[in-house]
């Protein structure tokens, strides 16, 4: 006999569904890395740490420089629901990235439940415009700046570059993000968030218009829930449907296989990758 549809019922499915770890291999051991990669960049590489970007103590960068003047850079905003982690968890990827010949920052914007969602989209469209406002200071171009961004930070990244009021980059990699949080609503996620189903459906993605860049990578892992499944096809298929009469961006989808929601930003800037020599293909198609 089924069981019935009860609010109950509904809670448990949105909170396995959204739960990344629920699909993932070893969630602990990979978070446990990014420390310990993040740990070793910041100790042996060249590099700023806490530059302020806004007038908020959560909105903080650390940034290593090319190696080179006028290289691209990727800025990276990190995951956690909107409530975990931070830019010291995030610089797993400089050493690839600054070997590839790029300049690499690592995004801080802070987390709920001190920060309102609002807040955060703000402080992130905050950082990426003002990375690309000081891309020469920083060792890079203007018109070679990207952001990247993983589950939360994915969604964070969406909105600061989409929109009105987006901020224009050259191109975006968006993993495993959520695109539309009226599901959030109904689950342990919005424990921390408080969102309302209106405020949910205004910090969506997914009702916006396209995000400001040359090139949109959307990109997960096999290993990931069928909710997070979902959010990438549909936000893909709404990007190639508004830009090909609006002048949106080149839309490109990725499924990594053998990568859950945890592990696939370990190949950022990684040319053994699949997802690293995409990204390192984008970048090295900057104009120059």
């Amino acid at each position: 006999m089924s069981r019935p549809h009860t609010a109950g019922h509904r809670r448990e499915v949105l909170d396995r569904e959204l739960s990344p770890s629920s699909r993932a291999r070893d969630a602990r051991g990979t978070l446990a890395e990014y420390r310990k990669r993040s740990l070793a960049a910041l100790g042996m590489l060249d590099h700023r740490a806490d530059v302020a970007y806004g007038p908020d103590p959560a909105e903080r960068l650390h940034h290593f420089p090319p190696r080179r003047p006028g290289a691209p850079l990727l800025v990276f905003v990190h995951g956690g629901h909107w409530q975990e982690s931070g830019r010291e968890d995030a610089c797993f990827a400089a050493p690839a990235l600054l070997a590839a010949g790029a300049g690499y920052i690592a995004l801080g914007y802070g987390l709920a439940p001190g920060r309102r969602l609002e807040e955060m989209s703000a402080s992130v469209r905050r950082g990426l415009a003002w990375v690309r406002e000081n891309a020469a200071a920083l060792g890079g171009r203007s018109d070679a700046v990207y952001a990247a961004g993983s589950s939360a930070g994915a969604h964070l990244v969406a909105m600061a570059t989409g929109g009105p009021d987006g901020v224009p980059l050259a191109g975006l990699c968006l993993l495993s993000g959520l695109y539309d949080l009226r599901p959030v609503v109904g689950s342990y996620v919005n424990d921390a968030l408080g969102l309302s189903p209106a405020t949910a459906r205004e910090m969506s993605p997914l009702f916006r218009s396209p995000p400001r860049a040359g090139r949109v990578l959307l990109a997960r892992g096999r290993y990931e829930t069928d909710e997070y499944a979902r959010q990438q096809e549909r936000f893909s298929a709404a990007l190639r449907g508004r830009g090909g009469t609006a002048g949106g961006p080149v839309v490109e989808d990725l499924v990594v296989e053998d990568r859950d929601h945890f592990d696939l930003p370990l190949d950022l800037g990684d040319a053994a990758t699949v997802l690293g020599r995409t990204v390192l293909g984008h970048l090295g198609s900057a104009p120059g």
